[in-house]
């Protein structure tokens, strides 16, 4: 019980989108008769998984600024290995469990490729802009 606790009280916005992200995995959504272009849909798996990873990452590097080392491999296992398993566990839900809905392997990739953009933003630019300007603040 305390375990769930830690993570709604550190990851509160991840648990959000992580619910939205089921709901909309499972929603019934109204078809498009003309997409805008090939492969419209993707980009909607894109911005989901990379919002996912991308919260992901943010609560991650906020819960762990006082460290003087964030450890890469706690975040990459939360932040993106955790969730392009779970996008391929949708994939074969919405394939297997729905009558509604099929099972992609293209959305897959445009899942972790979204994962695996947000974790580069997070670590290459969210993370040295964050230590530094924590160590700043803790300086003065």
């Amino acid at each position: 019980m305390m375990l769930v606790w830690y993570y709604i009280k550190n990851y509160p916005i991840s648990l959000i989108i992580l619910g939205l992200v089921i709901y909309f995995s499972f929603f019934s959504i109204p078809s498009l008769d003309a997409p805008p272009f090939p492969y419209f849909d993707k980009i909607g798996h894109f911005c989901m998984y990379g919002g996912l990873s991308g919260v992901l990452w943010l609560e991650f590097l906020w819960n762990h600024r006082k460290e003087e080392k964030i450890l890469f491999k706690r975040g990459m296992i939360g932040g993106t290995v955790l969730p392009i398993l779970f996008s391929g566990l949708i994939e074969f839900a919405q394939e297997y469990l729905t009558i509604n809905r099929s099972g992609d392997f293209l959305d897959f990739l445009a899942n972790a490729s979204g994962s695996l953009i947000a974790t580069a933003i997070a670590w290459f630019l969210i993370r040295p802009w964050l230590l530094k300007t924590y160590s700043n603040h803790s300086k003065s």
